[in-house]
């Protein structure tokens, strides 16, 4: 496919309950932007049972909305013809039918079992279960485990090459007893991945051909010190083509009209952020918060990871969320005085009436109170997964030289953060932007100096499909089309009196007046500050950190955005919402009210 010939690119993402395309088109100028979009209903279930049904429907709107016709009956024109007739590309991503649900199996839980869930999570995947030799299930209760799970693949690994090879042999006869059937598709075989030592692939291959569809790739834990996790995520995507994808209903036919292979929607999505934090050489977060799972993507020292939290999403499994975070968790948020008894009922609501949206202001508050706690333990879960490699000989010193340590370290280090990136229906279609942006800072607690951006109409996906075709258009797409910069946030790290001196901020905005800032601890304030990079002086009263030591002041490039730049002096390790019920509306109110997040 030749690249300077591509002028116009459609590309749709077929969620679990919707189908949204998007149309491009290369402009006079010679850059590529979004031309429109369309969505419709996903058809995977019955009475179609056809996921290329909602597909159309959503291409239909592209089409009435665009003034251009894309179909010729059921079929997408390619290339374009005219002006005003057909595509030069068509691209799909999907999540629908639940996405690519997988179990992993390592032979140390922590080591080879972490490696083997790193894997499968960059592939887009989410891991319904983790199977160890040490994970303290006996051999029975594992083969129900796989036997009842049906999963569409099993990721097999452990043992580093050249080491023990019992042990991934044991977990291969586990798997051989359990026979597992796939979830899609009764007349084919479940697709295995071995990713594990070497030495074992003779056995692994008597033991697994004939009852699965056995794959072979390198071993994702060559050694101790080293992770080999691409060609096992490469397998993935292939198999999830190949066997899942194959055998859902009416993807053949899409498999048929796609340029290039459909990717499951968080691995586009991951693709994405993890070319902005290595094209920018920055570390960033990015979070997809849907409604039954959240998905965390980041890539901090040049190291990528995505977890993905099945159970806490906003209307599935919102009761989820209230069951892992606590009553208390959720109420401390709320700006107003209500019966715990009152929220637990608006959240069971929302779980049957999943597609509900808040109808007053008292319900929307109560729903971003929710969402700052799936968002906090969500980022909990990744910080847990993002870790740098245990059972690593670290370098030491003369002291410990007796003691091995374990490096099972977090690599997600807040104040290294440079960016924070929100997308999904509470990040995107929040009301005010403002109130994104705060819901953000609240649950994640970003330290130091930190952009903040949310994905306009959620079309991350589509763009990190489109990387693998066009990578230029979809990086000028994301930057001007998808990407809503909200602004940078301020927060200083450390402890003092309330009322105290914290940190002033001075800068000369584009008009060239020179503005000063004084924040006192535990105030919040909002300084509008247009789409525009402005140089600024950052100075922290001693005691407090914004990232290069106590009391350190900072010369450096802020951003402004459609919120501006906040100053948030309300406390760093630890934050703190006060549990008094009077005091905790006070201090909520005032922070809405300093930031003028919701009409007074």
């Amino acid at each position: 496919m030749d690249k300077d010939k591509i002028t116009r690119i459609l590309a749709t993402d077929c969620g679990s309950t919707t189908t949204k395309a998007i149309l491009i088109e290369k402009q006079p100028n010679g850059e590529f932007r979004l031309k429109t979009r369309g969505e419709a209903p996903t058809t995977v279930e019955a009475p179609f049972e056809d996921v290329t049904r909602g597909v159309l429907n959503s291409i239909r709107e592209v089409e009435e909305l665009s003034e251009k016709t894309i179909l010729d009956g059921e079929k997408i024109t390619k290339p374009k013809k005219s002006d005003k007739e057909g595509v030069d590309v068509y691209i799909s991503t999907s999540s629908a039918g639940g996405g690519l649900q997988m179990m992993v199996a390592g032979v140390v839980l922590t080591m080879t079992g972490e490696s083997a869930a790193r894997a499968a999570l960059g592939a887009g995947a989410i891991v319904m279960d983790v199977i160890a030799s040490n994970d303290g299930r006996l051999p029975h209760e594992k083969i129900e485990r796989i036997r009842n799970l049906r999963p569409d693949m099993i990721l097999l690994s452990g043992g580093i090459d050249g080491g023990t090879i019992s042990h991934v042999v044991e977990l291969a006869e586990l798997i051989r007893a359990a026979d597992p059937r796939p979830r899609f598709g009764t007349g084919y075989s479940l697709p295995v991945i071995y990713a594990g030592n070497k030495d074992a692939r003779d056995l692994i291959i008597k033991t697994l051909k004939d009852k699965t569809a056995l794959v072979i790739v390198e071993n994702l834990r060559p050694v101790l010190e080293r992770e080999n996790l691409r060609p096992a995520r490469d397998q993935i995507h292939n198999l999830f083509m190949e066997h899942v994808m194959a055998h859902a209903p009416g993807y053949k036919k899409l498999m048929d009209w796609t340029d290039v292979a459909i990717m499951p929607t968080p691995g586009a999505v991951g693709l994405l952020i993890e070319n902005l934090g290595k094209q920018e050489k920055i570390d960033v977060l990015g979070v997809d918060i849907g409604g039954a799972t959240t998905d965390i993507f980041s890539v901090f020292a040049g190291i990528f990871n995505r977890t993905v939290s099945a159970n806490l999403g906003m209307s599935y499994s919102i009761s989820n969320v209230l069951a892992e975070a606590g009553e208390e968790n959720i109420m401390r948020w709320i700006p107003f005085e209500i019966p715990t008894a009152d929220v637990r009922n608006r959240i069971r609501n929302k779980m049957i009436r999943p597609t509900t949206i808040p109808s007053s202001l008292q319900e929307l508050k109560i729903e971003h109170a929710i969402a700052r706690e799936a968002l906090r333990l969500a980022l909990e879960h990744h910080k847990s997964m993002a870790v740098g490699l245990k059972g690593v000989q670290q370098e030491r010193t003369i002291s410990d030289a007796f003691a091995q340590t374990m490096s099972g370290e977090t690599l997600v280090n807040m104040m290294s953060l440079n960016m924070v990136v929100g997308s999904g229906g509470i990040l995107s279609h929040s009301p005010r932007r403002v109130q994104s942006a705060l819901m953000m800072i609240d649950a994640f607690l970003p330290e130091g100096i930190t952009r903040l951006a949310v994905d306009s109409i959620f079309m991350m996906p589509h763009l990190g499909v489109l990387t693998e075709v066009h990578p230029e258009a979809a990086n000028e797409v994301f930057i001007k089309d998808c990407l809503v910069k909200l602004g940078t946030c301020i927060s200083p790290v450390g402890e003092s009196k309330q009322g105290a001196k914290c940190v002033t901020v001075k800068f000369t905005n584009p008009n060239d007046q020179e503005t000063e800032v004084q924040t006192n601890y535990g105030d919040i304030k909002l300084i509008p500050l247009e789409n525009t990079k402005v140089k600024a002086n950052i100075r922290p009263e001693k005691g407090f950190d914004v990232g290069i030591g106590k009391g350190k002041e900072i010369d450096t490039e802020i951003e402004g955005g459609v919120v501006g730049l906040i100053i948030d002096c309300r406390g760093r390790r630890p934050f703190v919402v006060p549990e008094e019920p009077k005091q905790r509306i006070e201090f909520l109110q005032k922070t809405a009210a300093a930031l003028n997040v919701y009409p007074q």
